[in-house]
């Protein structure tokens, strides 16, 4: 695909399954989009050229200069970073889309039914250069990440559990990627409220015990069982498409020399940063 040129303008609004509209205009003087064009979702990246790297929607007028696009969330989207572009019938170029209203209420504490194998969630959000993009999750299971406590040696943390049980022997690992060596289970218990509500606390202590010669960014896990595999803890059910710099929480000297704060990443996922500090703090 050629480079784009020609801005249009999508406001979007979304609705409690996720399904997402998109009412495309074009600012004077570029010309209106026709009705025979498509808006064209693309995977950000290599993966945007493989099999199910596009997805093409079909647009309709709704209104003079206006057209509109559905996409139903039942649609199938890889997780990743998409870009939005509109193509035209005959031309060689796609033009970029840049934001404009986005209505994603909707999607704020959105609770999908637990025994579903997967759970998925696509948020619209302007790109660092100003265009439109879709931010999408696909995890099989998934644990969302509720209230985060922090206090003074340690995080609490609240949740529900999606697409599997909780079993027994069921724990929360904190994981230190790339040493294996480095990880710490603290269990997990069941909390009251939704099916597959679950609650853990995690202390600093053993994390921090080791050695933090530099920032170290520990992932966190929840095992449902023993022996099962690990699930990602992070939080995607709602209209926050990066959480990593506009979630900040206390931090903590849990031993002397190592400051400790829950954060999550730019993608949503939550884990315990742990850097050097002052040795008195």
């Amino acid at each position: 695909m050629t480079p784009a040129i020609a801005t249009v303008r999508a406001d979007c609004v979304a609705d409690p399954a996720g399904t997402l509209t998109f009412e495309l205009t074009a600012p004077t003087p570029s010309p209106a989009p026709t009705p025979a064009s498509v808006l064209l979702l693309r995977r950000r990246g290599a993966a945007g050229g493989r099999p199910g790297g596009t997805v093409r929607i079909p647009l309709s007028g709704s209104g003079p200069g206006r057209l509109r696009g559905v996409l139903p969330a039942s649609t199938e989207l890889s997780e990743g970073r998409w870009d939005a572009y509109v193509e035209e019938p005959g031309s060689e170029t796609a033009r970029t889309v840049e934001p404009g209203l986005r209505d994603l209420r909707a999607l704020v504490d959105r609770s999908p039914d637990t025994g579903a194998a997967s759970v998925s969630a696509r948020v619209p959000y302007p790109t660092t250069d100003g265009r439109l993009a879709l931010r999408c999750w696909v995890r099989a299971p998934h644990a969302e990440a509720g209230a985060v406590v922090v206090g003074p040696a340690g995080m609490t943390v609240e949740g529900v559990l999606y697409g599997v049980t909780v079993g027994e022997g069921a724990a929360v690992e904190a994981r230190l990627p790339g040493d294996q060596d480095r990880a710490h289970r603290f269990p997990l218990t069941p909390a009251g409220g939704a099916p597959g509500a679950f609650a853990f606390t995690l202390p600093y202590g053993p994390p921090a015990g080791g050695p933090v010669d530099g920032a170290q960014l520990w992932q966190l896990w929840l095992v449902p069982a023993s022996g099962a595999p690990g699930v990602r803890i992070s939080r995607i059910l709602d209209d926050v498409w990066s959480r990593g710099k506009s979630f900040v929480y206390p931090t903590r000297a849990p031993v002397p020399g190592v400051l400790a704060t829950p954060c999550y990443t730019a993608d949503n996922d939550l884990c315990l940063r742990l850097e050097p500090g002052p040795a008195d703090r």
